[in-house]
């Protein structure tokens, strides 16, 4: 791979060389003594001032008690800067590949663009992907009570830190500075039923002048939370929850006992209402038996995490000190769903002993073979397992050499789960033995015995890994003293290896379980990078950095990219900084080494619908995707300016400008490939019909990964600070910002241009994002409210533009509507806590206060966009919190 801003590896090596050369040159014996110099997050070289030339948003221990989050997500979730991409458990289905998982989406570029650091190094990535290819790290594996602040950095930094850091870095730093105990136990539930919250910790440790020893331990247990629980979530059929006409009925085609079609032609097809288990009237939908599935699926799964961490340091004398870091978590999460669904998978022979129509010689499906769309509801609903395992190990030892100081360490992090499907998961070859022998009758459940029933249900298993193996260096100090100040360098380098593995069981990969989603996915890669900083005081009040990094990846190639930016103070409370440089993203070892995983998704067969007037609705197909070992990485150019003007010593402001250009985004577009290549049988497989003109039902269709299209986004960051002393206590005001100027995801539009596939407000991309925040403080008692603010948004573009319809829900011929777009969402959360007891912190808490429910969105089972509206609903919780 090669890029314009390119530089050569032995030229940086030359830099690097002789500059270590100069630094040792210029090293003095007699050192004056110095103001203590600290890392910050975005940058290698130590400084004395923590306000740099990169916006970082720090959120310390205390702020994020303040929001009443349980976890790290639900932090994540509330911050303005997040955007479409972050997940939570939320909606993790038993149809989810990342049951159990979270992450967030920095400006909604992507969870996988966004690079989350513990202690300023990397961690692994989860074994699952979500969405069968988005990597991701799995921010459950860090608990709330062992993070001592969160540094997020909100520009580009593969300069500083390599791959995945295109949208920015959330740098979680982690307790260790511990002398003494504190006991923590809290207890919350929501007012609507489910997810109730029990959650223990205890931090303890010792700091002497020459050591510290920080231990955490923390227990986390949610109970589920079913779509159930919601009154707007209970039904699949959202048209009849809402009375709405423009609603959709989104339950299954999928039912029990089911629907009926010829082998031959599934079209021709009726539902199940012949002999003694018939599909109830309710829910028949034209000539198919449906299912109302939302009941039975998990909007938050039940979740437990045991979670322990240790952080130690030794000073061996003043100038070298070692340090180790040890994590590790425990994590069990159930997942439900309804019972499997099959799609034309299943037959019957004519002459089965339990054809259905066996004694009705003049019915047109009599002595026919015959397909099915059935649900298995008499083995029972989904439920799957997961138990994963967290390790992480960090050794290393610095030190100072005059005025250089020096870092070196070792790192391994292992990511393990194990998903078991437990109850509802048929073998869809043992069924269909069942079926031909005549012991199992597909259209008459009741009739079925226990011990077929068991004979045809399956345990199905998934075992996941990862691990990454990384050793760094690094040096930093004065190069030289300039007549503004010290000239600064910090160089490096690090080799990192990492590997995955997803393997479901024999069953899965011989395409024997189906109604759900398993990935397979295998993969290995090493990676070297050398790196470099330097820090010049043009004049006093000027800095200038620059940065560059090369890496060499073991699977794709090579790629430099610099960094410039600069802090400029105009006057003594007003910083002026910005920032430009280039990143990039590696594929994932999911996108790269994925092995044939059988999607669900739901598409319309436009190609079909244009040519015979047949699948224009929407429905569910099967997508087979595989991974491609062709992918090139994404490259991104991006720019920040900002200014930061402390008006007072109560009074700050900071606005900061950002502008994004994403280029070659790796990412699948199946609905695009189905409509613009419906009529290519290497990609659409299809079933004849006879009919003229007609291309036949789809019975596969197939898709990868490609480097796909490009994406440009900007806007703006704004965070105010306000404090107010007062007789009657302290106030202070916070207001955190983020307004999307422009949002162009572009991709091609099948004629060799492009066509703008999603922008600035549309589905699940509101311009507008803030928090407004006010804290009150008097001698015992201190409280914080905080109100949040989601923007408002078009509907999902496949629903928004719709054919008029009648009071009675008929179309309207050559009429068309524009549905309303999807409701601003505002939640208030509120905390009041009592310190008047020795030692001791009592909290009540309340988070979404009046219980405001998610706006109504068209395009979803559940009514609501669970990529950014929350459906916990008001949640309160008591904690209290001893130290000693």
């Amino acid at each position: 791979m090669k890029r314009a801003t390119k530089f050569k590896l032995n030229s940086l090596t030359s830099v690097i060389s002789a500059s270590l050369l100069f630094s040792a040159y210029t090293v003095n014996a007699e050192q004056e003594k110095q103001v203590e110099r600290i890392e910050i997050t975005g940058s290698h070289i130590k400084r004395t001032d923590l306000e740099g030339p990169s916006p970082v948003t720090s959120l310390s221990a205390d702020d994020i008690a303040k929001t009443g989050v349980t976890d790290l997500i639900g932090l994540f979730a509330k911050l303005p800067i997040s955007g479409q991409g972050t997940f939570s458990t939320q909606a993790n289905s038993s149809d989810d590949t990342a049951n159990g998982g979270s992450s967030v989406s920095l400006r909604g570029l992507g969870a996988d663009s966004t690079l989350i650091l513990v202690n300023g190094r990397r961690v692994s990535v989860s074994p699952f992907a979500k969405g069968i290819d988005t990597a991701f790290v799995d921010i459950n594996n860090i608990p709330i009570a062992a993070i001592k602040r969160v540094d997020i950095l909100k520009d580009g930094a593969s300069a500083t830190y390599g791959s995945d850091a295109i949208a920015g870095v959330i740098n979680v730093i982690l307790r260790d500075d511990i002398d003494g105990v504190e006991v923590s136990a809290k207890y919350g539930d929501t007012a609507d039923g489910g997810g109730e919250e029990t959650n223990v910790s205890v931090v303890f440790g010792n700091t002497t002048d020459n050591s510290s020893h920080t231990f955490i331990l923390d227990y986390f247990n949610r109970e589920e939370v079913l779509y159930a629980d919601r009154n707007y979530s209970a039904t699949a059929n959202q048209r009849a929850r809402t009375g709405d006409v423009y609603a959709t009925d989104f339950r299954s085609s999928s039912g029990i006992p089911g629907t009926i079609a010829l082998k031959s032609d599934p079209t021709n097809r009726m539902p199940d209402t012949f002999g003694n288990d018939v599909c109830a009237p309710e829910d028949i939908i034209g000539n198919l038996c449906g299912y109302d599935y939302a009941p039975y699926m998990t909007m938050f799964p039940q979740n437990e995490r045991f979670s322990f961490n240790y952080s130690g340091r030794y000073d061996v004398n003043d100038t070298f000190r070692v340090f180790t870091e040890l994590n590790g978590q425990n994590s069990k999460t159930m997942i439900r769903g309804a019972g499997s669904p099959s799609f034309n998978e299943l037959f019957m022979e004519g002459d089965n002993i339990n054809h259905p129509f066996a004694n009705m010689p003049d019915h047109e499906f009599h002595g026919q073979d015959l397909t099915m769309r059935r649900r298995m509801v008499d083995i029972g609903n989904r439920e799957k397992r997961v138990d994963a395992d967290y390790y992480r190990a960090i050794l290393g030892f610095e030190g100072e050499w005059g005025d250089w100081g020096y870092e070196v360490a070792y790192s391994y992090i292992k990511s393990q789960s194990v998903e078991r499907g437990v109850d509802g998961f048929p073998n869809k070859v043992r069924l269909q033995e069942a079926i031909d022998s005549g012991a199992y009758d597909p259209f008459e459940p009741s009739s079925n015995g226990q011990q077929v029933l068991d004979y045809i249900e399956t345990t199905t298993t998934r075992i996941g890994k990862s691990t990454n193996k990384t050793f760094d260096f690094k040096v930093n100090g004065p190069l030289a003293e300039l007549p503004a100040g010290e000239l600064m360098l910090a160089v490096g380098a690090e080799y990192r290896e990492e590997s995955i593995s997803d393997n479901p069981d024999d069953q899965y990969l011989r395409g024997q379980i189906f109604g759900t989603e398993a990935t397979q996915a295998n993969g290995t890669r090493d990676n070297s990078s050398l790196f470099a900083e330097v820090a010049v005081p043009v004049i006093d009040d000027l800095e200038v950095q620059l940065a560059v990094r090369y890496e060499d990846y073991s699977d794709f190639g090579d790629t430099t990219n610099p960094k410039l930016s600069f802090s400029w103070r105009a006057i003594d409370n007003l910083l002026v900084r910005g920032s430009w440089g280039t990143a990039f993203r590696a594929p994932s070892l999911h996108q790269l080494g994925l092995g044939r995983t059988d999607e669900s998704p739901t598409l319309v067969d436009k190609y079909r619908c244009d040519l015979v007037g047949l699948g224009c609705d929407p429905f569910e197909y099967t997508a087979v995707f595989e991974g491609n070992p062709d992918l090139g990485p994404e490259e991104s150019e991006s720019y920040n300016l900002g200014v930061v003007y402390n008006i007072t010593d109560d009074l700050s402001v900071s606005v900061d400008y950002y502008s994004y250009d994403i280029e070659d985004i790796i990412d699948s577009d199946t609905q695009f490939i189905f409509t613009t290549q419906g009529g290519n049988p290497d990609i659409v497989e299809r079933i004849p019909t006879g009919i003229a003109n007609d291309p036949g039902e789809v019975v596969t269709i197939y898709d990868t990964f490609q480097n796909i299209g490009d994406l440009t986004t900007s806007g703006l960051d704004v965070d105010v600070k306000y404090n107010l002393p007062t007789e009657i206590g302290d106030f202070k005001f916070s207001y955190v910002m983020n307004y999307m100027l422009e949002y162009e995801d572009k991709r091609p539009d099948g004629n060799g241009g492009q066509r703008i596939d999603t922008e600035a407000g549309d589905f699940e991309q509101p311009e507008l994002r803030f928090t407004l925040s006010a804290d009150y403080a008097i001698n015992d008692f201190t409280t914080s409210l905080a109100l949040n603010f989601v923007d408002s948004f078009k509907q999902d573009d496949s629903v928004r533009v719709q054919t008029a319809r009648d009071a009675q829900g008929n179309k309207i011929e050559n009429q068309t509507v524009t549905l309303s777009d999807v409701d601003e969402f505002i939640t208030v959360d509120a905390t009041f806590n009592y310190h008047g007891i020795e030692n001791t912190t009592l909290t009540l808490g309340i988070t979404n206060l009046f219980n405001e429910e998610p706006p109504f969105t068209y395009d979803e089972f559940m009514g609501f966009a669970t990529n950014v509206h929350s459906g916990q609903g008001r949640f309160m919780y008591l904690q209290a919190n001893y130290k000693f």
